[in-house]
């Protein structure tokens, strides 16, 4: 049985460093609404959502399973809440789930969320090396930091316009490129 995070295979979901800047942030967030799957024309599951789609982990100790029930072997543990992951494929009360490193099993639906997180730039993280980002203030390069982010941060996303995220991190509301967060498709509209 292996143990999961979003950047190693066997690790204990440890909490990465937020580093926040001094700047603070001004406005409010917006709330996030899920696509209707229908008006979308998107494949819809069984539940009647989208599939594929994200959602987050309810909980900080999920077993992901190597098929749907709990006759089948665990192949991993996830252990940080919050933690998003794609949703590619429903039977009844369980979602086969993929994580970031591109792994998949499957999860109780019970135990996630429809609410909308990304991690930052999980693909840039190596050998214990994490990049960092900044959260800006405005929708645009120039805008002033809130707060520096390091690669594997969850973030809450709020909404996003396709090209730029309004996401918090604690107390801490800013804008990153879309194109920096896993959990969220490229050119996305979420309101």
């Amino acid at each position: 049985m292996g143990y999961r995070r979003y950047g190693g295979r066997r690790a204990f979901g440890r909490a990465f460093a937020l580093t926040l800047a001094t700047v603070l942030l001004h406005g409010a967030a917006a709330p996030v609404q899920s696509a209707d799957a229908a008006s979308a024309g998107q494949p819809v599951g069984g539940s009647g959502l989208r599939v594929p789609r994200y959602v987050s982990l309810k909980a900080d100790r999920v077993h992901s399973r190597q098929g749907p029930g709990t006759d089948y072997k665990v192949l991993w543990i996830y252990r940080r809440a919050g933690l998003p992951l794609e949703v590619i494929r429903e039977y009844e009360g369980w979602r086969q789930v993929r994580d970031s490193e591109g792994a998949e099993g499957w999860v109780l639906q019970s135990l996630v969320s429809g609410r909308r997180t990304a991690l930052v730039l999980p693909w840039e993280i190596k050998g214990g090396h994490a990049p960092k980002v900044k959260l800006l203030s405005d929708d645009r390069e120039s805008a002033a930091p809130v707060a520096i982010l390091e690669a594997g941060v969850i973030t809450n996303v709020r909404s996003c316009d396709a090209t730029w995220c309004y996401v918090s991190v604690g107390d801490y509301r800013g804008y990153i490129e879309q194109k920096k967060l896993w959990g969220v498709y490229p050119g996305e509209i979420i309101r």
